[in-house]
């Protein structure tokens, strides 16, 4: 009976710890499978997103029928790299497509912006300066007129002549104005501002050649050759 005893206790004890050493390599296995699991799950997250940096970037060139499918193909050969690339004979066809498609948009805002310009011209309470910058007084202010050397506070707006915004202070720093020296910005601006007393609202039309001139900016709407439309609330002149 004793030896009987013993045995069974000694049984009980092996399958105790073998089923302990079994549960211990199945959470080992879990953890593993778990960490394997997110490293998976991480690089999809990142392959996701650099899908969407590459598009968003494309789109930005705003290249009219761009063809998906064919991207996704020369992706898919570049990636798997098949050895039937000719890199050098690419990268010249996006150099020529490139220059064309820059030509062809340059002469298209130019264009654009002039028939614009000369349109709006004619409407009631805007005025054209010498420079051609065009600007309407939308509510007068009663403060001082600010100087080309002024600090000043204001908030904006900024459009594109189809109506697109591509900068806001309301929206794009928290709806607090921003504070800059009329020495630091474009010469629309540095033209346009001087025309609207403290407290007041006026909008700007800026040719090109008083904006960006002939280079787009990175990271907004802005191709080369635009006309903006600004609409500018002076709040005050830093002293």
């Amino acid at each position: 009976m004793k030896q009987i005893l013993i045995l069974s206790v000694a049984t009980l004890f092996f399958v105790t710890t073998s089923c302990a050493q079994n549960n211990n390599k199945d959470k080992n296995n879990d953890k593993n499978t778990s960490a394997t699991s997110q490293e998976n799950s991480a690089v999809q997250t990142a392959s996701y997103a650099f899908g969407v940096d590459v598009a968003s970037t494309l789109k930005n060139y705003n290249i009219e029928g761009f063809d998906v499918e064919k991207f996704n193909e020369g992706f898919k050969n570049s990636y798997n790299d098949d050895g039937k690339i000719d890199y050098q004979a690419n990268r010249q066809i996006l150099q020529d497509f490139m220059t064309a498609l820059q030509t062809q948009k340059s002469e298209k805002n130019i264009n654009e912006g002039k028939e614009f310009l000369e349109k709006n011209a004619k409407e009631n309470g805007v005025i054209t300066t010498e420079s051609g910058l065009q600007y309407k007084i939308i509510e007068e202010g009663t403060g001082n007129y600010p100087t080309a050397d002024d600090k000043v506070l204001a908030h904006y707006a900024g459009t594109l002549i189809d109506g697109r915004e591509f900068d806001s202070s309301y929206k794009n720093n928290e709806n607090k104005p921003l504070e800059f020296p009329l020495s630091g910005v474009i010469a629309g601006w540095k033209e346009g501002i001087p025309k609207v007393k403290e407290g007041g609202k006026i909008k700007l039309f800026v040719p090109y050649n008083l904006a960006y001139g002939e280079r787009a900016v990175p990271g907004t709407i802005i191709e080369g050759y635009s006309t903006l439309i600004f609409e500018v609330e002076l709040i005050k002149i830093v002293k």
